[in-house]
């Protein structure tokens, strides 16, 4: 077997014809239950949108630090803004990156007296005043993403033999995207090279644009952990632990991380993440090969809970402690 490539999909063969479709189904089929990973081209997103994206990302970036930090997530209790290199933390490690993160664009919701915490997670970003066309361009890749991810998802579910909508309900127009604009601005110098640790994301897709500098590794059937070489126009995505659970793990969420550059390299990536409701209740798919699932695979460390919105909470809080500790001590598990 050979690692090194993701399997390629292009999803524009759904659109030539049964024998295309068909053999479109068998290679997605098999990318999710095997790898849980795959390059994804034949999407439709433009290289103008890509660039419009890329272009307003790198500005941001580009600002003097005052301005970046005028957006703080610490300022936010709902995790939205500007996380500064080292302070978002992976399995309790420190992440060396900086990035800014992005959801729908909504009011901001307290939750009231027996309320779930997690509708903390609704609420508006944080924009550079600096930077307009940011709000444009990044609020325009989340509905870009969304309806690539929607198709994707039915497609996935065709080929496995599912209905294809069967969780459309749990989207639509209260779902719940993320976006991150992140940049790695090289090695930390303390040996660590941990761009992000090994993680396995929690939501349904993961679609993300990286540039051509690489970093991203995926852990294969061999246990290792093996590059992923960039393909230009390409997202590469992955499956989150929703659809592990919604499968009985017959679709696998995968372990992943990034290296960090080389000292004085920067890497830019754009994640999108796929993800339903707060409120949402993730039933069973029901599908031919059901009675063949191994599983999902237990993590005591990290359980997932039925409500797709504790998740979310729970990753949250994990992974900002200084956002948690300043608007959410009380959601704290005492030391």
């Amino acid at each position: 077997m050979t690692y090194q490539q993701l399997p390629i999909i292009d999803l524009s063969a759904a659109a030539r014809g049964p024998q295309a479709r068909a053999l479109l189904h068998a290679r997605l089929h098999s990318a999710a239950h095997d790898v849980g990973f795959f390059q994804l081209v034949g999407h439709g997103v433009t290289e103008e949108e890509t660039g419009s994206l890329l272009t307003a990302m790198r500005r941001f970036f580009a600002l003097p630090e005052s301005d970046r930090l005028a957006l703080d997530n610490v300022n936010s209790p709902h995790f939205r803004g500007y996380t500064r290199t080292g302070d978002e933390r992976t399995g309790g490690r420190r992440d060396w990156r900086d990035q800014l993160d992005i959801g729908a664009e909504r009011p901001a919701r307290t939750p009231g007296a027996g309320e779930p915490a997690y509708w903390w997670l609704e609420g508006p970003n944080q924009w550079p005043a600096a930077l307009p066309e940011l709000r444009a361009a990044a609020l325009r890749w989340i509905e870009r993403l969304s309806g690539v991810a929607e198709r994707l998802l039915h497609e996935l579910f065709e080929a496995i033999g599912a209905p294809p909508g069967f969780y459309d309900g749990v989207f639509g127009e209260h779902a719940h995207p993320h976006l991150k604009l992140v940049r790695y601005p090289g090695s930390s110098g303390d040996g660590a090279d941990q761009g992000v640790g090994a993680h396995k994301d929690y939501g349904f897709l993961t679609l993300l644009l990286q540039d051509r500098v690489g970093g991203l590794q995926v852990q294969r059937a061999d246990g290792l952990f093996h590059d992923v070489p960039p393909l230009d126009g390409a997202f590469v995505v992955n499956l989150g632990e929703l659809l592990e659970v919604a499968t009985n793990g017959y679709l696998v969420a995968t372990n992943h991380r990034v290296v960090s550059p080389p000292a004085a390299v920067e890497r830019f990536s754009v994640p999108f993440f796929y993800n339903p409701r707060l409120d949402a209740r993730v039933e069973p798919l029901p599908f031919p090969h059901a009675s063949t699932a191994p599983g999902v695979t237990d993590d005591p460390a990290n359980p997932l809970f039925a409500e797709y919105g504790y998740n979310e909470l729970k990753g949250k809080l994990r992974a900002h402690p200084l956002v948690a500790e300043r608007h959410h001590a009380e959601l704290l598990s005492p030391a």
